[in-house]
């Protein structure tokens, strides 16, 4: 089986900062356009995961493949990185914030714009092409950001607490946008979130990892019933399940012995 055809592999890797680990002996397969959730204390290496395969970092130890390429610049050709904050530029529209990713590819300021229009109503931003950022509500700031995420081609997506500076009303909302978009538009997804419900949403498998240094300390499928809203799957005794398998290996924390690695 190529590279490519397994999607995302971690085997053994490990990072020290300092000499102390950040994450150590992680093992990890993402399918390709599967989606990976990864919950765990603070300071466990959940975002330290998201550098090492995008290629912004390399590994002490250990490989990683992301669809065939080992190598920084080859994995960072083929992530796009959504971090915390949206970071939108002030000075630039919803539109012209949303084309970046595409002007940094060579697109011309006029073609750029021009593709990604058309996408606005799809997401959600339909009418808020001219506002600037300061105009926007929180949930639409970070929807502007997941397009110039989505719109950057990439076929790895690797979203960093996405929509952790929401007010729960909105982070509930945008979580089911962002669902209901990656299962129209399948991409092979990393998501690093503190939420465990967030996780079990978004994720086809949830990886809990103990407290520094991270380590796999559970690994928890996710197959839910479908339901006509997310409070209604929230409520169902599937999610009800799945939510205290996650918490309880959470709740074990760097006491969790870790995983036995897979065959990858």
């Amino acid at each position: 089986m190529s590279g490519e055809d397994q999607g995302i592999r971690l085997v053994g890797v490990t990072r020290r900062y300092g000499g102390v680990a950040a994450v150590e002996r992680v093992d990890l397969a993402v399918p390709p356009g599967r989606r990976l959730a990864v919950v765990g204390p603070s300071g466990c290496g959940k975002s330290t995961l998201l550098g090492l395969i995008s290629g912004l970092d390399e590994p002490d130890e250990g490989v990683i493949d992301v669809l065939g390429a080992t190598g920084p610049a080859a994995r960072l050709a083929r992530c796009a990185l959504m971090p915390q904050r949206d970071l939108l530029l002030p000075w630039r529209s919803a539109l012209a914030n949303a084309a970046v990713s595409l002007e940094n590819r060579g697109m011309s300021r006029r073609a750029a714009r021009a593709a990604v229009r058309p996408l606005f109503a799809r997401f959600g931003l339909a009418g808020a092409e001219d506002f600037l950022p300061r105009q926007l509500s929180g949930g639409m700031r970070q929807r502007v950001a997941f397009l110039r995420t989505f719109v950057a081609g990439k076929e790895v997506l690797l979203l960093d607490e996405p929509f952790g500076a929401l007010d729960a009303i909105t982070r509930a909302e945008a979580q089911e946008w962002l669902r209901a978009t990656l299962e129209a538009e399948p991409r092979t997804v990393v998501l690093v979130t503190h939420d465990v419900e967030e996780a079990l949403l978004l994720g086809h498998e949830v990886v809990v990892l103990a407290a520094r240094p991270g380590r796999v300390a559970a690994r928890v499928a996710v197959d839910l019933p479908a339901a006509r809203s997310r409070r209604e799957l929230l409520a169902t005794a599937e999610f009800v399940g799945l939510r205290d398998e996650v918490l309880a290996a959470l709740e074990q924390g760097s006491s969790a012995p870790s995983v036995e690695p897979e065959r990858l």
